[in-house]
């Protein structure tokens, strides 16, 4: 059990130190970190780009997404995009406006990408994303049972 309590720990840290590093973004461009973790996440799931997507995909609350998007949007850099086939369904673009956000973003995914994987072979970074994938698809079909 110690080790279940660990990973969930470990998962947590790294949560907390992409968070951490985010709000230098923030602090620049003059954001929440869930605006700037709604940017993040809209650029980086092409396809995913409505506001249930990033509820569902990001765990936050409705209400939170749906402030922080209409803040967002009054800021220029976000736009709502009407779904041609279902009117119900709003889609969400990155507007070009959003640019210095995303560059400074990639900057600190780099960074936050490089401080978690320092030290790591390639053949360990090979056997780690083996070994997600296999858990990802453990925790898939278990779901799906």
């Amino acid at each position: 059990m110690r080790k279940t309590t660990e990973m969930f720990m470990g998962l947590r840290s790294l949560f907390r130190l992409y968070d951490k590093m985010l709000k230098r973004v923030c602090t620049e461009h003059d954001l929440t970190v869930i605006e700037a973790d709604i940017i993040s996440f809209l650029q980086n799931n092409p396809g995913k780009d409505t506001a249930a997507d990033i509820v569902e995909l990001r765990g936050l609350s409705k209400g939170a997404v749906s402030k922080a998007v209409e803040c967002l949007i009054q800021k220029s850099l976000l736009e709502r995009i009407p779904d041609t086939e279902d009117r119900r369904k709003i889609h969400l673009k990155i507007m070009p406006g959003a640019g210095p956000v995303t560059e400074s973003i990639n900057e600190v995914k780099e960074e936050f990408v490089g401080t978690i994987l320092a030290g790591f072979t390639k053949e360990e970074l090979e056997m780690q994303s083996q070994f997600l994938d296999r858990l990802f698809e453990n925790t898939k079909r278990a779901i799906e049972r």
